[in-house]
């Protein structure tokens, strides 16, 4: 895939990470505002990977490393983009990335209710493992 570049997302692009989220990814998170997101993009300014075809962007992806876990959210490529290895390409960069820091394993959140996305994860080597849940326990008010 020549014509797909992949890189860092800038500090200024909460925005445009926003409006793209909207479009290609299911589901909501707690950070998802211009505050979450550019806090994110301050404090490890390399952890959202963007994938862009002729200047466009096509994908995203958070590496998020914390010196001990290897995390990735927000795996998403534009709808009319999709089954064109864009998610392998950003998974792929996101797994150099993570070798180059020391991790030792990339930990995925993904939706139960998302099949096609069990597909992808799937096919880039990815396996639900059953004996954990995800506990969680808001600490903002997000009204």
């Amino acid at each position: 895939m020549t014509d797909l570049t992949i890189r860092s997302a800038g500090r200024g692009e909460a925005t445009v990470l926003l409006d793209f989220w909207a479009r290609a990814a299911k589901g909501t998170s707690v950070s998802d505002d211009i505050a979450g997101v550019t806090a994110l993009l301050e404090r490890d300014p390399e952890a959202v990977l963007v994938a862009e075809r002729d200047g466009a962007l096509v994908g995203t992806v958070i590496a998020g490393w914390d010196g001990w876990r290897a995390s990735l959210y927000r795996l998403a490529v534009a709808p009319e983009c999709r089954r064109q290895g864009i998610a392998a390409a950003l998974l792929q960069a996101a797994e150099l990335r993570f070798t180059a820091l020391g991790a030792r394993r990339a930990d995925a959140m993904v939706l139960d209710a998302n099949p096609q996305a069990h597909h992808a994860w799937r096919a880039c080597g990815y396996g639900r493992e059953d004996q954990w849940r995800r506990w969680t326990k808001p600490l903002a008010d997000r009204s």
